[in-house]
């Protein structure tokens, strides 16, 4: 039996986590940059209890509330320099998958002085100490050791992926998505579904990240009926918010495959968010792989709740409603960018130019 499993964050996941557990945010340092977006961590009382933990030790803190949906480059350097001007010497990251990613970056880049066209070029020396606190149940940054930032040269998102990026802690609390509005609930959870189905369906993945893969799809699929119905309980929420972080720890053995590499081309250009860009590929990758590793397929679908991949797409279409659609002239164009994505290389099917133009075709009947 082969495995090799790497998840060095320490995770707390209860309610009231944060005020619970803040003692632990004393040992990372004196001074904390809090790396948020500009509304949501205000509004749901992530950054509140954040505030209390820190006054109760004794710590004192810095916001730096400008992040924005799908981080760009600019935005990462702007926050390592605040926190090095204010003396920070930890980062705490609160907020979805863009201000956690944001924070790790953030993290890095207050320690390194990186030339811009190096930020991408491996490794990844010194970082702060971290936290990173998810107030969605979709990217599982938490418990990664990814950053993924809008990459404007290369008009796509790109990684940063290192050890170094795991955080040191993660306090997980689902009472902070309780104020998420419903396309963002779905599209955060669409998101999730991928990591574990993706992961699953990866050449990397061993027993370990397919048992978690396979938890986080039962789990999501028990309350995929209450999602589409808008109609979430707390318990819900906080079970979603698991099966996120345990996607977090598959994609961080497995990375992600073609998917990602092709909803990103999606988010750049067309502005999809980046779960709902997943869903519209996910069940016609299924399709595609389905016919060389039919009990890989079966075994997700099964566990989904789904008698095949045609009620998988019945339960992503209600979930999607309206579709997207393309032009002939853009998924050339996209196919050409997610080909040279080195995610293609993960998948179980492989994928190269021809594999990424007919999976477009299929998701968007072009």
């Amino acid at each position: 039996m082969d495995i090799h499993f790497l998840m060095p964050t320490q995770v707390r996941m209860e309610e009231d986590c944060v005020r619970r557990h803040g003692g632990e945010l004393a040992g990372l340092g004196r001074h904390a940059l809090i790396v948020t977006g500009a509304h949501s961590a205000r509004a749901n009382g992530s950054l509140t209890d954040v505030e209390a933990a820190l006054a109760a030790n004794g710590q004192s803190w810095t916001v730096f509330d400008r992040v924005m949906e799908n981080p760009t480059i600019d935005c990462v350097y702007e926050g390592a320099a605040l926190a090095r001007s204010e003396g920070a010497d930890f980062v705490i990251g609160i907020g979805g998958g863009s201000p956690m990613d944001a924070s790790k970056a953030i993290a890095w880049l207050a320690c390194e002085d990186v030339p811009r066209d190096k930020l991408f070029g491996g490794f990844y020396g010194r970082r702060l100490p971290l936290c990173c606190i998810p107030t969605t149940a979709g990217t599982g940054s938490e418990v990664t050791q990814y950053a993924v930032l809008t990459d404007d040269a290369r008009q796509t998102k790109t990684s940063l992926a290192a050890p170094a990026l795991f955080a040191d802690l993660a306090l997980l609390d689902g009472r902070y998505l309780e104020r998420l509005p419903h396309s963002t609930m779905v599209n955060t959870v669409i998101d999730s579904l991928s990591h574990s189905m993706e992961g699953y369906l990866s050449a990397k993945a061993d027993v370990l990240s397919d048992a978690l893969a396979l938890q986080a799809v039962g789990v999501i699929g028990s309350i995929l009926p209450r999602l589409s119905a808008d109609q979430l309980t707390g318990g819900n929420r906080a079970r979603l918010l698991y099966a996120s972080a345990l996607g977090g720890m598959v994609i961080a053995q497995t990375g992600t495959t073609a998917v990602h590499a092709m909803g990103y081309p999606l988010t750049y250009f067309r502005h999809v968010p980046h779960g709902r860009a997943n869903g519209l590929l996910l069940p016609d990758l299924l399709a595609m792989v389905a016919p060389v590793h039919p009990g890989r397929v079966e075994a997700l679908l099964s566990a989904l709740g789904a008698a095949d991949v045609s009620a998988f797409r019945e339960i992503m279409d209600v979930l999607l409603g309206r579709r997207e659609t393309l032009t002939a002239q853009e998924a050339e164009a996209y196919t050409a960018s997610a080909s040279r994505a080195k995610n293609l290389a993960n998948c179980v099917l492989p994928f190269g130019p021809e594999q990424v133009r007919a999976l477009y075709r299929a998701a968007f009947g072009v």
